[in-house]
């Protein structure tokens, strides 16, 4: 009788760190680096401002700051600054007195007073209005804010860290961010390593993912060698969030016991290795920068995801493609090729 292959486990010489029901997966220098700073901040309750792109971890590494700090037996609470309009937002944080406004019928808490005596993440940050910006740094600098409608100083306890894709200091140069609360924000700095420069973590958090949704009941499947290798050649403009979709998408449309690279998304299945991309021994640079450019623009559906996947500028690539006179590579040639047809 077959039988499948066995649950597959994460490989043991990997660092773990248990962030409540999630884990920590990383073995990169990069993210050692990162962990050794998050250790060094829970020491201590000063603001934390975390840098990175979208989908990076910037959220399970702000959970693992306040579970290794004192604070631990507090609550974590976060909130999507971007998900919410300023009035609302400011409602969200501060709460509101009854007869604030015409439907506040009854008093009601903010998120700062749940959070008081643990942490309040507050993801995406630029996009809290001026207002709210100012009432925030009041309870930076002294502790205390007031609800909506009141006039009651309400104390609190609250660490208080911050995440961002975007460039802070550009935002407080174009006065849509406070410069004082900026500085009050960004006392320790953390930035997050896309996954394109933590690659040698990308195997193990590929298994790792798979054994998450093998002990929720699912199938035990494994990658193969060579699908692993093309899923650490890809350069994951969407990180880790983008490889665990990826992972939950194989895996529920893969039939057979071993993933292989036929079953990757065509833009993860065009990556190239470098064997791949016939770079030999003796090539230029610019021959090898050529066969990496017209890889790419086969590879993704847009000049703008091809820059982006690179890591460059679209007008870089512009130029690029005019330098090697690449006019006639068409953006996408690899999802056409790859694209099942209805009979």
């Amino acid at each position: 009788m077959k039988t499948g292959p066995s649950p597959v486990r994460v490989h043991e010489t990997i660092s773990l760190l248990r962030i409540g029901a999630d884990e920590i997966v990383y073995r990169s220098p990069a993210m050692c680096s990162v962990m050794a700073t998050v250790k060094l901040i829970a020491q201590s309750d000063v603001s934390v401002l975390l840098l990175g792109e979208s989908g990076s971890g910037k959220e399970v590494i702000a959970r693992a700051i306040h579970q290794l700090s004192a604070r631990s037996p507090g609550a974590f609470v976060p909130i999507n600054c971007a998900s919410l309009s300023g009035d609302i937002l400011e409602n969200e944080l501060f709460g509101h007195e009854r007869g604030a406004f015409t439907s506040a019928d009854e008093q009601k808490r903010g998120l700062l007073e749940f959070a008081d005596g643990g942490t309040l993440f507050l993801d995406e940050v630029n996009e809290m209005s001026l207002h709210v910006q100012a009432k925030l740094l009041r309870v930076l600098e002294r502790r205390e804010f007031r609800r909506v409608g009141g006039t009651k100083k309400i104390r609190v306890d609250v660490h208080i860290i911050a995440a961002t894709n975007v460039d802070l200091e550009g935002e407080v140069r174009l006065h849509r961010f406070r410069e004082d609360l900026y500085y009050r924000l960004k006392v320790a700095t953390l930035v997050m390593p896309p996954l394109r420069e933590r690659r040698e973590d990308v195997p193990d958090l590929a298994r790792y993912f798979l054994q998450r949704l093998q002990a929720k009941g699912g199938r035990a499947v494994d990658f193969s060698e060579q699908a692993l290798a093309r899923l650490r050649s890809y350069t994951w403009p969407g990180n880790v969030r983008e490889l665990k979709n990826v992972v939950d998408s194989v895996v529920a449309m893969t039939r057979g016991d071993v993933i292989g690279v036929q079953d990757l998304p065509p833009n993860v299945r065009a990556a190239a290795t470098p064997s791949e991309l016939l770079i030999k021994v003796g090539m230029t640079m610019a021959e090898i920068e050529r066969a990496i450019l017209e890889r790419y623009l086969e590879a993704y559906p847009t000049k703008k995801a091809a820059a982006q996947a690179l890591g460059i500028g679209l007008r870089t690539l512009h130029a690029k493609v005019k330098q090697y006179q690449l006019h006639r590579v068409q953006a996408g040639a690899v999802h056409r090729r790859c694209r099942i047809r209805p009979r």
